[in-house]
């Protein structure tokens, strides 16, 4: 009889379970005996206090048993996959966003990997409360399902959707199906990486060309500041670990902007702290137009991607930061439907803009863009970066 609470049996290894770093060895078990994974976690994560290096530790093994469940397809894999990131983790505040790290990114793993008849049976009990880690997970998943469109025909998915909305869980609110706006979520084309360059810019989007009328405009711009509608707007990045805090303002005109005067003339006399500096630097500052799909990507793929610190969000959170800080790009309220939002998008003017300051370094991922709303009198700009200019200086 083995007396080592975390160690398999005769098998794949002899070693403590939480010991094992061959991914081979790990799925191996997994395929063939799930529930010593399980098990093993459950008293792992019995046997420690909640904070320290220890419950760290912990989460840690406990998240590589989970990974390599999620990613083996059967009922039963998945089953055990949920429990350990839903019923087993520590819950305490030294470790709630490890574990909302972690579960995020089994449900991903979930969606991708298992069979949707599998995964079914997940839902059949319907949750008491929306904070509970078991029923967050269940709700990332559903969000990771919507994303690939392989909901429809499921009652009992549906049922738990319904009842996630009842109890107001963040991601009820998402549509359940992808959008047609949102076509490029979580899709790589080969050479379309971020943008680090002005060549690359211009290459991809249609310039703007500077107008001294547009300088004129921005200079007589005035800032509205609004803290709450500014968290919302930088939340992909900020959610995402990007390394520097973004910098979302908003401005009014005294009167209606002409359109062809939205351009980098107008946006360089506004008072940004990107644009700080700007013409100091060899290069020039430069303005293109692009469509809200681009935008919305670009702030879906903040979050989901996560920064150079690595906080990836899973599409689930990710899709509900890039909705959030869209719908502050727009000034909308939050009880507007989706495809009104996304109706009203197509009437602002939208552009990408870059310069060469202390602010972009052209050389992770630098991100900026400008809004004009359709009375032509309200610009939002919002503007990230990902090198941290401490460390970088």
């Amino acid at each position: 009889m083995n007396d080592n609470p975390v160690t398999p049996g005769d098998g794949a290894s002899r070693r403590p379970l939480g010991e094992l770093s061959d991914a081979a060895e790990l799925k191996l078990l997994a395929e063939s005996r799930p529930e010593e994974l399980y098990e093993a976690a459950d008293r792992l994560c019995r046997d420690v206090s909640d904070d320290g290096p220890a419950g760290s530790a912990a989460l840690r093994t406990v998240g590589r048993f989970a990974d390599v469940l999620a990613e083996t397809r059967s009922r039963e894999c998945a089953r055990f996959a949920v429990d350990l990131v839903g019923r087993l983790l520590p819950v305490g505040p030294a470790h709630r966003e490890e574990g909302d790290l972690l579960r995020r990114s089994v449900a991903a793993k979930l969606a991708r990997s298992q069979q949707l008849r599998d995964l079914a049976p997940l839902f059949a009990e319907l949750p008491d409360t929306a904070q509970d880690p078991s029923t967050d997970v269940r709700a990332c998943l559903l969000g990771e399902l919507a994303l690939i469109g392989v909901w429809q025909g499921r009652p009992a998915l549906d049922a738990y959707a319904e009842r996630l909305r009842e109890l107001g869980h963040p991601l009820a609110v998402l549509p359940r199906t992808r959008l047609d706006v949102e076509h490029r979520f979580t899709v790589r084309v080969r050479g379309l990486g971020s943008v680090k360059t002005s060549a690359q810019l211009r290459s991809r989007f249609p310039e703007v060309p500077p107008t001294d009328s547009g300088a004129a405009a921005g200079r007589a711009v005035g800032q509205v500041p609004d803290g709450t509608r500014a968290r919302a707007a930088s939340e992909p990045f900020t959610a995402g670990g990007w390394a520097r805090e973004p910098e979302a303002r908003f401005f009014t005109l005294p009167s209606p902007l002409d359109p062809d005067d939205f351009n980098i003339s107008f946006v360089k006399e506004l008072p940004l702290d990107c644009l700080a500096g700007e013409g100091t630097r060899r290069g020039g500052a430069v303005a293109c137009r692009t469509a809200p799909d681009d935008v919305l990507n670009t702030l879906f793929a903040a979050a989901y991607d996560g920064g150079a610190n690595g906080r990836a969000q899973g599409g689930a959170y990710a899709r509900l930061y890039a909705w959030n800080s869209l719908y502050a790009f727009l000034g909308l309220p939050t009880d507007v439907l989706f495809l009104e939002a996304v109706g009203q998008a197509l009437d602002h003017r939208w552009l990408r803009f870059m310069a060469f300051t202390d602010w972009f370094h052209h050389d992770t991922a630098d991100e900026a863009f400008a809004v004009l709303d359709p009375t032509r009198t309200r610009v939002t700009v919002l503007a990230a970066t990902d090198t941290d200019a401490d460390a970088d200086g």
